[in-house]
């Protein structure tokens, strides 16, 4: 029997033999954890069991069979999404969120659904079987087919999933599952790599789908090894601020569908209640005759959502003024200003400025800067918008205003929802069907749509 110590970081999971204060990969400090792995020489010339060698022979592609994946809906339309059209058998699915943002209810609650039409296997390794049960009358759930342990031993678990032979295996937490014959503790690097190389490979061998809850650190990135993500089939993120009820599902990562999809959810005393309509529930209390504010038509995937992006620009009390963004990129922010003071000349290097976008949400697309540009002209001018405008499309460097995508389903959503005007670049609708009593405005550069925003005032 050898004996190999390895130093692994907890943060990163970078190997090393030797220890390191600072992680050489990452930079972060005193993170690297002593591991011992014993290791067992086999004598050369020994073959396997089988008394050969086993071996996987190269095919040519064209000869390789293929069948259609094989889907099964969650019952949640909205995770559904997110996954490409439901759940593939024999997939490993991740996902990941801050401790107490709902991913425990939002399995628990797919797995009432899902039983109807398979067997479920719900491992928890965080709570009793008595704290599941009163979560589950909590959220009306309650099926034959719905088995749960109480277990964190990665063995132990195996060994009841193959004797209960379940089509559904949920693992909550990934952090909380241990090999026993690992020396480390639960929740260090290695424990949720090798624990995760388990799970795929028995996902795989008996095309059974597993997923598993992952926590994330205060980066906002999943806690364990980057090779975590590396391994599973989606890696779906769900996001949101614990004060705020609406949840958004995102897919960081899928081999079976978009990752451009997400899903809503308004977190409910009866649990997470899906929103299928996120844009009216998302411009509810929207202020009417109010400065500082301006509509914008984002895409998420193939869904075109509404989002109401706030602004305020006061005088700063001090010799640097401040800037401050939630929901959008705080350097997009920055120079979204800069093209402001220097193509319009709205003096903002003297005043503060906040950006802030409702419902919590996060809005990456380039198509918000003019939204977030006319809001701010907005604050600046003390000046509200029109009612019934919004906007969208991207600002360039010189105040231009680029072409974005899916110009007619943001128009059609806008319409939907009883918007008058849209302020865009210009740039060709189609033979899109624009109804009596909606304008579009078509502009060059930002200088024009601030002025055609505030009825030709710039």
């Amino acid at each position: 029997m050898k004996q190999k110590t390895t130093f692994l970081c907890s943060e990163c999971g970078y190997e090393s033999p030797k220890w390191y204060g600072k992680c050489p990969s990452c930079g972060a400090w005193n993170t690297m954890d002593e591991f011992k792995e014993a290791k067992t020489a086999a004598p050369r010339g020994t073959l396997p069991k089988s008394g050969r060698r086993t071996r996987n022979n190269p095919q040519v592609i064209a000869s390789i069979e293929t069948e259609a994946e094989l889907r099964f809906h969650t019952g949640i339309s909205e995770l559904d999404r997110v996954l490409g059209g439901g759940a593939v058998h024999g997939s490993f699915v991740l996902v990941g969120g801050e401790p107490g943002i709902g991913k425990s209810t939002l399995l628990l609650q797919m797995c009432q659904e899902m039983c109807r039409q398979a067997k479920v296997l719900y491992v928890s390794g965080e709570e009793s079987l008595r704290q599941i049960r009163l979560r589950a009358d909590r959220l009306h759930i309650s099926s034959p087919e719905l088995f749960v342990l109480a277990e964190t031993d990665l063995e132990e678990i195996i060994e009841e999933t193959e004797l209960l032979r379940p089509d559904v295996l949920i693992v909550d937490s990934i952090q909380t599952v241990y090999k026993s014959d690992l020396s480390s503790a639960p929740g260090n690097t290695t424990q949720i790599k090798e624990c995760a190389m388990t799970l795929m490979q028995y996902a795989k061998r008996h095309n059974v789908t597993i997923f598993i809850v992952g926590h994330v650190n205060k980066e906002g990135t999943l806690a364990g090894p980057k090779i975590l993500e590396h391994m599973v089939d989606c890696v779906l993120y769900f996001e949101g601020e614990k004060q705020i009820s609406f949840r958004c599902l995102r897919a960081a990562k899928n081999r079976f569908g978009s990752t451009n999809e997400i899903g809503v959810f308004e977190m409910s005393d009866c649990g997470l209640v899906e929103v299928p309509n996120p844009s009216a529930a998302m411009l509810s209390g929207h202020p009417l005759d109010a400065s500082g504010n301006c509509i914008a038509c984002t895409m998420e995937g193939s869904r075109p959502i509404l989002a109401e992006i706030q602004a305020l620009v006061t005088k700063t009390a001090y010799g640097t003024p401040r800037r401050m963004s939630a929901g959008v990129d705080y350097n997009r922010m920055v120079l979204l200003l800069a093209i402001l003071e220097k193509r319009v000349g709205l003096y903002l290097s003297s005043s503060d400025a906040y950006i802030n976008v409702i419902g919590g949400m996060r809005l990456d697309e380039p198509a918000i800067d003019l939204p977030v540009a006319l809001a701010i002209a907005s604050s600046y001018r003390d000046q509200a918008l029109p009612e019934g405008v919004m906007a969208f499309g991207e600002v360039g460097l010189t105040g231009e205003l680029r072409a974005v995508t899916a110009v007619g389903q943001r128009i059609h959503e806008a319409i939907r929802l009883g918007f008058t005007t849209c302020i865009m670049p210009k740039q060709d609708i189609g033979r899109m069907h624009i109804p009596e009593g909606f304008r579009v405005i078509q502009t060059d550069n930002i200088a024009q749509a601030i002025g055609a925003a505030f009825g030709g005032k710039q």
